[in-house]
């Protein structure tokens, strides 16, 4: 199959969630012999040159267009004020990528369009006003990485400060709506998480919703036997220029790392995350590391004992959680933190929720009483069973060639927007 892959920025390097589950989905397609034409806004943030993904060879090929989606106060008040879409989806919308994707698929022929996530999803209703007899608009798949607008809603239910709260849940009531309105164009949408399958549905999404989790190239985690996890450390990793990351962080840093290190102050806690706010990397003297950016999420992972997910707010899947799993690492997570994971508590995973509860937990820990190696293990077993990124891509190609099925007698090849 010719599988087209629109994706919101270059997914590589593979430091962070979502360019983990972009960059594994099109490797492995091309690896079980599909062609991948992956077309990528190249933002500046994320900026990468034409031949970034040359090493995955012949079968895929890289079109990039230059989008600036950097935050502006200006044209965020804008928005605010005259726009009904949701500033963070607006960034993306670009006529350059529009004409970029119709001309791939006025010349070529492609069995597959997938779109990565909710800010490329504007795209779709570009190509459902397509009805030309000399262009045939592929089935289009919706890769739902979240559902966004319950990010947002979290946010602000939490947000102190008035003027943010209404920011965060204006973008949040928007971001519902385009959900809402975009779902309907899609001829199947591959949730990241059972859960949000679940939200998906709920949203009136049609069918086939189905779940497809994020995967992970096991032979890019691998263990170095000569790192030893140090006794008595415990570490979080994610890119902090989430909101949801950095939100879990200070929870953590405020609610419950200053009791518990007064009562082991020989504990140390190590942060590292692409982008962290200056905040954060300001120095500290109660035994917080913060590293920022690490060139090697395996090889930080590998260096402390026990993995931490504060997470309070977000949807999807976190990929980290399952790189710490491939790794063997013990993690204790939030229930959000580990949602659409194959968790059990006390087994391959531990799950707490409140301040309360994550107290008493690494008192636990810290007297020796968890039993890290087992736990470890299980998660370990887990990832390879379930999180193989080869068993993730036999489940995309299985979702494509249900779409390319023929069609009953009668049923227009794409249907219009509503």
């Amino acid at each position: 199959m010719h599988i087209l892959q629109l994706c919101p920025r270059v997914p590589f390097p593979p430091h962070d969630g979502g360019a983990i589950a972009m960059y594994d989905v099109a490797a492995g397609l091309v690896q079980a012999g599909h062609q991948v034409t992956l077309l990528a806004i190249n933002t500046p943030k994320h900026r990468q040159p034409a031949d970034a993904l040359a090493h995955l060879g012949p079968g895929l090929r890289l079109v990039l267009v230059n989008v600036n989606t950097d935050i502006a106060p200006a044209k965020a008040l804008k928005n605010l004020l005259f726009s009904r879409q949701p500033y963070n989806v607006e960034r993306f919308m670009s006529p350059a990528v529009g004409e970029a994707l119709l001309e791939i698929l006025r010349t070529e022929k492609v069995d597959i369009v997938q779109m990565e996530g909710t800010f490329v999803a504007w795209y779709a209703e570009l190509l459902g006003r397509q009805h030309r007899a000399d262009f045939r608009v592929p089935p289009l798949v919706l890769r739902a990485h979240n559902v966004e607008y319950t990010i947002w809603q979290m946010l602000a239910r939490r947000e102190p400060n008035a003027l943010k709260r209404y920011f965060l849940q204006t973008l949040a009531t928007r971001l519902e709506k385009f959900e809402r309105r975009y779902l309907r164009q899609f001829d199947a949408v591959a949730a990241i998480t059972p859960d949000d399958a679940s939200r998906l549905r709920a949203l009136h999404c049609p069918e086939p919703v189905v779940f497809i989790p994020a995967g992970v190239e096991l032979s890019r985690v691998q263990l170095d036997p000569a790192i030893r996890g140090r006794p008595r450390t415990l570490f979080m990793i994610g890119s902090l220029d989430w909101l949801p990351n950095q939100e879990g962080v200070e929870w953590f840093l405020r609610e419950v790392w200053p009791t518990f290190h007064a009562e082991t102050p020989d504990v140390e806690l190590h942060i590292a995350g692409r982008n962290t706010p200056a905040h954060l990397l300001a120095p500290r003297t109660d035994n917080v590391f913060v590293q920022g950016f690490v060139a090697s999420a395996p090889g930080f992972m590998q260096q402390y004992e026990l993995m931490l997910v504060p997470l309070l707010s977000g949807g999807g899947m976190r990929v980290k959680i399952i790189e710490g799993m491939t790794l063997g690492k013990a993690i204790l997570s939030t229930s959000l933190g580990a949602e659409g994971i194959a968790a059990h508590d006390g087994q391959n995973l531990l799950l707490r929720d409140g301040a309360a509860a994550w107290l008493h937990t690494l008192r636990t820990w810290a007297r020796g009483e968890l039993d890290l190696q087992r736990i470890g293990a299980e998660a370990a077993r887990t990832a390879t069973d379930v999180y193989d990124n080869r068993r993730v891509v036999a489940q995309f190609v299985e979702l494509y060639q249900r779409l390319l099925l023929p069609a009953p007698a009668g049923t227009p090849a794409h249907s219009p927007p509503v």
